[in-house]
């Protein structure tokens, strides 16, 4: 309940559709729809679990995929209806990523985990959103979970903006490692790959992509925003050359695991 209601007041003060349509927003959006549109086939079922306003699963229901949402906060949910067009083939349903027993066993073709894995606490948490995002897609469908990373957070917040000075910041980093833990107080979940793996080894799925989906955009977020659309575009496709570069991707501020359901034809 403290990490709903901490959830809740966060989200009803936020303008996520803003954050994605910006220029520097745009990379993150930009870069995820290129990798599910390297999967997506027509007449595919698509669920996305976390769902937010809908930029995704309204981007998606307006090519023509039937799309079904899952969303936890009723103001995120408000806002999805507003945004949902008469010609959408799209459903929003109230419920947990921990919890999707509203769902039946291998149905999706396409899962989206895009943002609940930011705000689980606990490796048990963590483990069961996975979880039931698999059982609900297809075998050989793909799953797209999407994690915060730990360095982005310790540059641009403990860093640049000195947090780490601060005596409750200092009891939520690893002295030695720098690995930063997280309290529902503070939203949100950071991950080094190492915990992206270990949460994924046991689970019947076999990684496709490891994606840093905006890389160094939002350390230049300011001079991502003023680029005029020529150097914009050279800029996207610089991204797009490097955003699965292994020796890069752990400084991205938001990554994307891609995986393909094991156990059946693809």
């Amino acid at each position: 309940m403290e990490l709903f209601n901490a959830l809740d007041a966060f989200y009803s003060g936020y303008d996520e559709d803003h954050r994605l349509s910006s220029k520097h927003g745009q990379v993150e959006f930009l870069t995820t729809m290129r990798y599910i549109e390297k999967y997506l086939r027509p007449g595919m079922l698509i669920l996305e679990i976390g769902a937010a306003t809908g930029r995704y699963s309204h981007h998606l229901a307006r090519k023509g995929y039937q799309v079904d949402a899952v969303e936890l906060l009723e103001h995120n949910i408000k806002i999805f209806q507003e945004n949902t067009r008469p010609e959408e083939k799209v459903t929003i349903t109230q419920s947990d990523a921990r919890d999707l027993r509203k769902f039946e066993n291998n149905t999706y073709d396409i899962t989206l985990l895009l943002g609940p894995m930011y705000h689980l606490m606990t490796v048990e948490d963590q483990t069961q959103a996975l979880k039931e995002a698999l059982r609900v897609t297809r075998p050989g469908g793909i799953l797209f979970a999407a994690y915060c990373g730990n360095e982005a957070t310790m540059v641009q917040f403990c860093f640049q903006r000195g947090m780490l000075r601060e005596e409750k910041y200092q009891k939520l980093v690893d002295p030695v490692t720098f690995k930063a833990m997280s309290d529902p107080s503070e939203l949100f979940q950071l991950y080094r790959k190492e915990d992206i793996d270990a949460l994924m080894k046991p689970l019947d799925a076999q990684r496709l992509h490891y994606v840093g989906t905006d890389m160094a955009t939002n350390y230049m977020r300011e001079a991502v925003d003023q680029m005029d659309e020529e150097l914009y575009q050279l800029y996207l496709r610089y991204h797009f050359s490097i955003c699965e570069r292994e020796d890069l991707v752990g400084a991205s501020h938001h990554i994307l695991d891609i995986s393909r359901k094991g156990d059946q034809p693809c």
